[in-house]
C-alpha cells in the first residue's frame, strides 16, 4: 500500500504536495518523493526513509511550481531506496509517474522493452510505466496513458506528468483507491480524502477503469476506450480538525478514546424515524438475513481482533454460529460452505490486499459479503 497526490493550480506546488503526503504518510514509510514541473521542465526530488528525510531536502534544495504529483511508499518490488522511491521517470527524464498497486506483468514489460533500448535505473515494477507511456507519447499525455495501461496487469492508481504537457496531469484508477479533488482555480488527486480537505470539500471517486485528466480549469473523466463520461460529485461533511491527533500523543490513544462517542454518532447517523436505516449502499433486506446459518468474519492486524469481539456478539445476540478467519489464510483455503453462509469483510483502510482477495474468494462462491470499513471511497 503506497499513498500518491497530485495538485495543478495558483499555489506553491510543493506545500500542497507535502502537506498531503504527511496525511498519507500511514500508507508507507519506506520512501517518499515528489516530481514538479518548474519553469517547464521536470524535477523529481526523493529520498529513501520517513517523510521528514524529503522535508530536509526540499528545505536545502526547493523547487518551485503549479504542477506536481508526490508519493510515499510502502515498497513491495525492489528494496528500500533512493533508487527505487517514487516518482519513477523515462529515459529522458520528461515523464514522472507514481503508483499504487502492484503491476504482476512487470517483469515481462520490462524484458520487452529493455530490448526496444529502454533504460531501466530501479527494481520497481512502477518503472515500466513510465518507460510505456514515454513509447506511446506521439504529442497526446493522455492517449500515451491510456495505450500504457492496456498493457497493465494487476492493480493500480497512477498519476503522470510529462514536461510535454506542463499544465496537467493524467490519472487512472484500477484495482487501487483514487479520489479527485474539485477546487476553485485548482485540482487534486489523492489515495485518501484527508490529504485535499485542506482544500476542497467536493470529491469524484474514480471508478475502475476511469481516467481522468487534471488541469487548473477542469477535470474531465473518460472510461477505458476514452469516451467521456461524468462522475458523481460528493461533498465530504467533516472538518480537517476531526482527523488532527489533538490532545492525544498517537492516533492510536486517539482512537481508543473516542469509540464511545464514535459508536454513538454512527448509530445516531443511520437512525431514521425510530429504526435502522444504512441507506442505498446496504444492499441487504431483513429477509435475507432470516437463513443465514453461519458468518465468517475474515480480517488482518487488529481489524481481525475486533473481528472476535463480533464473533462474541454475534452468537451471543444472534445466535448464529461464527468463526474469525485471517484473511491470508482464508483466501487459500477452500472453506466447506453453502449458501447460507455470510461472509464479512473488516478492514480500516478498505485496502488491505488479503482481505480484498478473501472477498473476491466469498463472491466467486456465490457467498453474501458484507464490509464494514472506514475510509470512504475505497475498494
Amino acid at each position: 500500500m503506497c499513498g500518491i497526490i497530485g495538485y495543478v493550480g495558483n499555489k506553491d506546488v510543493t506545500s500542497v504536495l507535502m502537506a498531503g503526503l504527511w496525511k498519507l504518510e500511514y500508507r508507507g514509510y519506506d520512501s517518499a518523493g515528489i516530481a514538479v514541473i518548474s519553469d517547464g521542465e521536470l524535477v523529481v526530488k526523493k529520498s529513501c526513509g520517513r517523510l521528514m528525510k524529503l522535508q530536509e531536502l526540499l528545505d536545502k534544495e526547493p523547487v518551485s511550481g503549479n504542477v506536481g504529483i508526490g508519493h510515499t511508499r510502502w515498497a513491495t518490488h525492489g528494496e528500500p531506496s533512493d533508487q527505487n522511491a517514487h516518482p519513477q521517470v523515462d529515459c529522458k527524464g520528461k515523464i514522472a509517474v507514481v503508483h499504487n498497486g502492484i503491476i504482476e506483468n512487470y517483469y515481462s514489460l520490462k524484458e520487452k522493452l529493455i530490448k526496444e533500448k529502454h533504460i531501466f535505473k530501479s527494481n520497481t515494477d512502477t518503472e515500466v510505466i513510465a518507460h510505456l507511456v514515454e513509447k506511446y507519447m506521439k504529442g497526446n499525455l493522455f492517449e500515451a496513458v491510456r495505450k500504457a495501461v492496456q498493457e497493465l496487469e494487476g492493480s493500480y492508481a497512477i498519476a503522470v506528468i510529462s514536461e510535454d504537457e506542463p499544465d496537467r496531469i493524467v490519472a487512472v484508477r484500477k484495482g487501487s483507491p483514487l479520489v479527485i479533488g474539485l477546487g476553485k482555480d485548482e485540482n487534486l488527486l489523492a489515495s485518501d480524502i484527508p490529504a485535499m480537505l485542506g482544500h476542497t470539500r467536493k470529491m469524484v471517486i474514480l471508478s475502475d477503469g476511469d481516467m481522468a485528466v487534471l488541469t487548473c480549469e477542469k477535470v474531465e473523466i473518460f472510461n477505458e476506450k476514452g469516451e467521456r463520461i461524468e462522475r458523481e460529485i460528493t461533498t465530504i461533511p467533516w472538518d480537517l480538525e476531526e482527523l488532527d491527533r489533538g490532545e492525544y500523543p498517537h492516533f492510536m490513544l486517539k482512537e481508543i478514546h473516542e469509540q464511545p462517542e464514535v459508536i454513538r454518532k454512527n448509530i445516531k447517523l443511520k437512525l431514521k424515524n425510530g429504526k435502522i436505516d444504512f441507506g442505498e449502499a446496504f444492499n441487504f433486506e431483513p429477509r435475507d438475513f432470516v437463513n443465514v446459518g453461519r458468518i465468517i468474519i475474515q480480517a488482518c492486524g487488529t481489524s481481525w481482533h475486533a473481528g472476535y469481539v463480533g464473533k462474541y456478539l454475534l452468537e451471543e445476540l444472534a445466535r448464529v454460529h461464527t468463526e474469525v478467519d485471517i484473511s491470508s489464510e482464508f483466501r487459500y483455503r477452500n472453506p466447506v460452505v453453502s449458501g447460507e453462509t455470510l461472509v464479512i469483510a473488516i478492514s480500516q483502510s478498505g485496502e488491505t490486499a488479503d482481505t480484498l482477495a478473501g472477498l473476491r474468494e466469498a463472491k466467486a462462491k456465490f457467498l453474501r459479503v458484507l464490509s464494514v470499513v472506514n475510509v470512504v471511497g475505497s475498494t
